[in-house]
């Protein structure tokens, strides 16, 4: 019965990892806007704590990791909602090196809303 036990876990520790690994990719869900020479970076990330939140922006690539501190006593029944996030994406901006600024981060109700001002893109050329 031991080896049936056994077999049963490891199944679906498979299947949990398996699951974790597609939500990461997947999640989470980020919208990018311009508005007024101002790049706006939208990320749903609800339950975690503002604290738990890092978010980093070196040239173009901006890092969101969030992380959750396992505060659950008991068993763990069923648990769907992930306990580290962490997201790289390159933007669709130019931001010269040294020059990385965010005029304001923000997370509220679990959504967190990041301004990055966009730099003029490209350099006039005058005719000769």
């Amino acid at each position: 019965m031991d080896l049936v036990k056994n077999i049963a876990k490891d199944f679906f520790k498979e299947i949990d990892d398996k699951s974790r690994e597609f939500f990461e990719f997947v999640l989470p869900p980020i919208d990018l806007h311009e508005e007024n020479d101002t790049l706006i970076v939208t990320v749903d990330i609800p339950g975690f704590d503002k604290n738990d939140i890092n978010v980093t922006l070196n040239s173009n690539v901006l890092s969101i990791k969030a992380e959750k501190k396992n505060d659950v006593n008991g068993r763990i029944v069923m648990k769907q909602r992930p306990r580290i996030i962490e997201k790289k994406m390159r933007l669709p901006i130019t931001v010269k090196e040294g020059e990385e600024k965010v005029n304001s981060a923000k997370y509220v109700n679990g959504v967190l809303t990041i301004k990055i001002p966009i730099t003029k893109k490209g350099k006039e050329i005058s005719l000769d």
